[in-house]
């Protein structure tokens, strides 16, 4: 290896060791705050999301929000709901569960 390409190498290692560095540093900065304001922050999600619509009435909304948007989606392709079945089934499970923890944990 030529002098400038051991040169070069040194170089492009001191810039990802400093680089390394200041991202440790910056992610050991962000866990010590999390670690700090975790205390507050648990408080106030705790008297926010106090009491909601449960489980059984968000189950019962995000079905109807799935369905309707797998309609939409497969009025779009084209195709109709015979060509997109074999996607259209799982992604309303996937809807589904999406939308039924979201509803339950938001409202």
């Amino acid at each position: 290896m030529s002098d400038t390409g051991l040169r070069d190498s040194r170089f492009a290692l001191r810039i990802l060791l400093g680089f390394s560095a200041i991202v440790a540093f910056l992610i050991a900065l962000l866990v010590l705050a999390a670690a700090t304001s975790l205390p507050g922050l648990s408080e106030w999600v705790a008297v926010t999301f106090d009491d909601g619509i449960g489980l059984q009435n968000a189950a019962i909304a995000s079905a109807v929000i799935s369905v309707t948007v797998l309609i939409v989606f497969a009025l779009a392709a084209g195709d109709g709901v015979i060509g997109e079945i074999q996607f259209m089934i799982p992604g309303f499970f996937l809807f589904f569960v999406f939308f039924w923890l979201m509803i339950a944990w938001v409202f």
